[in-house]
């Protein structure tokens, strides 16, 4: 921020080094995908891109249909989108998931119609960390003249992300998932597909997205990247998942009644959503908090709000006890097994605590 402050649109000195600076990072970014350069888009994260691919495909597409397809289990700024494009007369089938929280294609192909014109279904669930048929479904929308859009923030940063070869049209990343810096991202879109601008304005970013650059965050996020190696992707994922098993052969050991939710075959590893019957997951997360444990109830993005999870909903339905009493525990790059050991003695005590 004090030795690159030009603006990237501007032609002197200080500007074209700022978009020297900016398209280093886009070639990094492409290169992880292997994707070409120019078919990342910088903007402000996860939200802004699934509000840019899923509103602008609709609009302009709604002549050659008004059918849009995605998930029960999706992240608010998927699900919340596709909301407010029915209140604009856009038909929307929401697919279900069965008890493990896994989408079946089959379901996908059959409510698939002329006039489909997206599929938006995210490739890693944020609350319960299912990883969804991402590669299948681009295989069977081949054939299918639908754009496919994924949501892959919660997955960028474990999994192997082939949009060309997985048949993706259209990516969104959030940066902060990756340990980057927060309020940047990207969104990956195909050269195959055309996209009207979702901001109006200067024309950064190819025309393909208003507004000054954030080239602090865009640099940041581009060390993220850069640092995420397959070897380090692949580090992360064993001891993640040792994290996941020494939590719950604690919780064996105390004799802790619980129960995974989502599909412990195939997820995430840094995510571990359990229900903890007859424990209020609410009262569970204050005592918690008093301990100086952070966990949640579901996405940090319903977080502060009385509502359920939509997810846990769209798995077990409504009024469901496992819906007030689950929560979500996820790891990060800097938590340790000591913390893990710690943070296991803690739950079960609280839980001990609360059920006596």
């Amino acid at each position: 921020m004090s030795q690159t402050f030009g603006n990237p649109s501007s032609i002197h000195h200080f500007g074209r080094q700022a978009h020297r600076k900016l398209e280093d990072v886009r070639q990094i970014i492409a290169r992880s995908l292997q994707v070409k350069a120019h078919e990342i888009i910088f903007n402000s994260g996860g939200t802004e891109g699934d509000n840019t691919a899923i509103i602008e495909t609709a609009l302009s597409r709604k002549d050659q249909g008004r059918h849009l397809i995605t998930t029960t289990i999706e992240h608010p700024a998927v699900f919340e989108t596709m909301k407010y494009l029915e209140k604009l007369g856009f038909d929307v089938t929401y697919l279900p998931v069965n008890k493990k929280g896994e989408l079946a294609v089959s379901d996908l192909e059959n409510a698939l119609r002329e006039d489909t014109i997206l599929v938006s279904i995210m490739f890693g669930n944020n609350e319960i960390g299912n990883l969804l048929p991402i590669k299948e479904i681009g295989e069977l929308l081949q054939d299918h003249p639908a754009v496919f859009h994924t949501d892959a923030v919660q997955a960028y940063g474990s999994e192997r992300i082939l949009p060309h070869e997985f048949g993706i049209d259209l990516l969104s990343i959030s940066a902060h998932k990756i340990n980057g810096p927060k309020g940047v991202g990207f969104l990956f879109k195909s050269d195959e597909i055309s996209l009207p601008s979702f901001l109006h304005g200067g024309e950064q970013e190819e025309k393909r997205r208003a507004g000054t650059e954030n080239l602090a965050g865009i640099t940041g996020m581009g060390k993220a990247v850069e640092l995420l190696t397959e070897e380090e992707k692949s580090e992360r994922h064993q001891k993640y998942t040792k994290y996941q098993q020494l939590i719950l052969a604690q919780l064996d050991q105390a004799q802790i009644d619980y129960q995974i939710n989502g599909n412990p075959e195939n997820k995430l590893a840094h995510i571990l959503n359990l229900w903890f019957p007859k424990v209020s997951s609410d009262l569970l997360l204050m005592h918690l908090d008093l301990k100086g444990v952070a966990i949640s109830t579901g996405s940090a993005c319903t977080a502060g709000t009385v509502e359920p999870s939509h997810v846990l909903e769209a798995i077990y339905g409504e009024n469901h006890p496992a819906i007030k009493e689950s929560v979500r525990i996820s790891f990060g790059l800097n938590n340790d097994e000591e913390q893990i050991q710690q943070f296991s003695t803690i739950l079960i005590e609280t839980i001990q605590k609360i059920k006596h």
